[in-house]
């Protein structure tokens, strides 16, 4: 059968409900890993999506700011909670379907100086980057496991609108993209989106609010992603990848600045 799964920063699920519905009303993905949802469990708009055909839910909600959560049409198991980040905030849910595992998360920005010990904020990204890492040294290479979510990070020259420029601001600085190669090489994992899309085509599933246009300044970064272990490989690969960005979403009404990513599984 087939599994579609998508990710997306919903930069409040409350004030998006209804684009969220019309994503899935269009695209039919049997999960969605959503982040930045903006409210506590008991605030999800359960009922929308209950009403949309996915009654199973994973919510971890949070007062103001991140969360993060799991809509489904398939039911929903247990999957190890990864507590990883210090400052306690709601960045990770985690649940298994049809035997896979998803882990769906919201990594810190890092916030503007590149610096940890000038900026609390970056120190923090680094930080989670490097518990995930750890956690995905632990992992069994061949048990199915998907990591996904808004992980805040462009990691390659060509997930960036200037690799010149970009090098020197948060998202895609050095230590950054180093700390990436090492959560991809510490779990073997394949980036889907970029088995569809391979460089040195451009890909890009955020673009700033700043901009009129975002299509006419195109000045966007990859920082959503949705990565697989070594076990999945035959049902995501066979066949050749399927998976994309809906760019098209971020040109709706009151958009996201994040476009959904999404990608297909043959189980």
């Amino acid at each position: 059968m087939r599994l579609r799964l998508a990710t997306w920063n919903i930069n409040s699920v409350r004030l998006r409900a209804e684009q969220v519905a019309r994503f899935l009303a269009e695209q039919s993905p049997d999960v969605l890993c959503l982040q930045e949802i903006k409210c506590r469990d008991g605030e999800f708009p359960r009922a929308a999506f209950e009403a949309a055909g996915y009654p199973h839910m994973r919510i971890a909600g949070q007062k103001g700011s991140h969360g993060v959560a799991i809509l489904s049409r398939l039911p929903l198991e247990d999957a190890p909670d990864l507590d990883l980040c210090r400052e306690g905030h709601a960045r990770s849910v985690g649940a298994r379907i049809l035997g896979v595992e998803v882990q769906n998360f919201y990594i810190p920005a890092g916030g503007d100086i590149p610096d940890p010990e000038a900026n609390p904020k970056f120190a923090h990204k680094l930080d989670f980057l490097a518990r995930l890492t750890d956690e995905a040294r632990r992992r069994d290479p061949a048990a199915p496991l998907v990591i996904t979510g808004d992980l805040n990070v462009a990691p390659g020259e060509f997930d960036v609108w200037s690799h010149r420029q970009m090098l020197r601001v948060v998202s895609h600085t050095p230590v950054e993209i180093e700390a990436m190669a090492a959560l991809r090489e510490a779990g073997d994992f394949t980036d889907l989106v970029r088995a569809a899309t391979p460089e040195p085509q451009k890909l890009f599933s955020w673009w700033s609010y700043r901009a009129a246009d975002f299509r006419a300044s195109n000045r966007g970064l990859r920082l959503d992603h949705i990565w697989i272990s070594p076990g999945l490989k035959p049902a995501a690969l066979s066949g050749g990848a399927q998976a994309r960005v809906h760019d098209d979403v971020r040109a709706w009404e009151r958009p996201s600045d994040h476009a959904p990513v999404s990608a297909d599984f043959r189980l």
